[in-house]
């Protein structure tokens, strides 16, 4: 871990987690923001279920992108986290992927493009605070787990079957007749997938997917 006053530069997940283990467990007020749930948690899922059984001692918030409700099993861990306590949004505006400790610290996710990730741990106050406010900002627009749920049932059960078809090029009108609905219709759909996936334009759709286990 590279110090630099009172930010700590972290190069890579192992040495993330081997860090800052101890103030996650001290920590009692806890908010996360991420794209998905594999920047934080699922990969390392001693965490996760330690994480689980604190969740009841601590106030545990998680800001989401919509992306993470078009996978089955995500999304039924959201709600389990949801039921043990954990207050859980969905935002569709893009975000940084952040965890905020106690108000007192944050770490910050750096570039996934490059080989091995980097994290800041920042404990400067003015920092944490400016943090903490665009997280605030972000909680604030976000809907509640339940109600992102109840808008996205249909395209999370219709989303394996339009994403074949927008990976295989089928043409809209051919797809909307496999899917026994109007053209537009199909394509309001597909708008509506692109937004959960967090992407503007078709071409995005592949690479956006498989990040999120969907392809």
């Amino acid at each position: 871990m590279e110090l630099v006053s009172d930010i700590s530069l972290i190069r890579g997940e192992e040495e993330l987690f081997d860090r800052t283990a101890h103030l996650f467990v001290a920590a009692t007020d806890i908010a996360c923001a991420a794209d998905d749930l594999y920047t934080w948690a699922l990969s390392r899922p001693s965490l996760t279920r330690q994480g689980e059984r604190l969740v009841r001692d601590k106030r545990i918030r998680k800001l989401y992108r919509p992306g993470v409700l078009l996978n089955e099993q995500t999304a039924e861990h959201l709600h389990h986290l949801s039921g043990l306590g954990a207050q859980i949004r969905i935002g569709t505006e893009e975000i940084n992927e952040t965890i905020l400790l106690d108000e007192r610290v944050a770490i910050m996710a750096g570039d996934e493009g490059k080989a091995v990730r980097s994290y800041s741990v920042i404990s400067r106050p003015e920092l944490v605070q400016g943090i903490l406010s665009l997280f605030e900002t972000a909680w604030q627009a976000a809907a509640t787990l339940e109600t992102f749920d109840a808008r996205f049932a249909d395209i999370r059960m219709e989303a394996p079957q339009i994403l074949e078809f927008l990976t295989t090029g089928c043409k809209d009108d051919k797809a909307a007749k496999s899917l026994g609905m109007g053209v537009r219709t199909y394509q309001r759909r597909v708008s509506e997938l692109l937004v959960a996936l967090g992407v503007t334009s078709r071409l995005q759709v592949d690479a956006r997917a498989r990040e999120l286990g969907l392809l």
